[in-house]
């Protein structure tokens, strides 16, 4: 079986940071697959899905990780090529990537006690993301 489901939700941009863990169990519950896979995706070129756990010491530090591996004010020639200002935020989406899959067990995902799902939107302005949850199993 394969059930395929979606949800929206509205970031701050600037490396904002939201646990999108209850909206995907919305999803694997919709579906009533027991035992198989999920894979969460996000649409866009400058947003990625991860798991962390969310809270705000971890949050500020992934900030900091991502300013020290591809600083926001560095030259990038996607933006001389563009005129825009958001090579970085290709670059932090890229790294991390759009997608990320979870086991499913006796109906419930595989997480650990402090582990979420997170969507990261690296964009340089206010955004409103699409993230797709494609559910495979019995």
């Amino acid at each position: 079986m394969v059930y395929s489901g979606r949800f929206t939700v509205s970031t701050r941009g600037n490396d904002d940071m939201l646990d999108i863990t209850g909206s995907v169990e919305q999803v694997l519950l919709e579906s009533g697959v027991v035992n198989g896979i999920a894979t969460v995706f996000v649409v866009g070129s400058t947003a990625a899905i991860t798991t962390i756990e969310y809270e705000s010491g971890l949050k500020q530090d992934m900030a900091t990780l991502l300013e020290r591996l591809i600083p926001r004010d560095a030259p990038y020639a996607h933006e001389a090529r563009w005129h825009d200002d958001n090579g970085h935020s290709h670059l932090r989406a890229s790294l991390l990537g759009p997608s990320l899959t979870i086991p499913i067990v006796s109906g419930r995902m595989t997480l650990g006690a402090w582990q979420q799902i997170v969507l990261l939107d690296f964009d340089t302005r206010p955004r409103t993301r699409t993230v797709h949850v494609q559910i495979i199993g019995e």
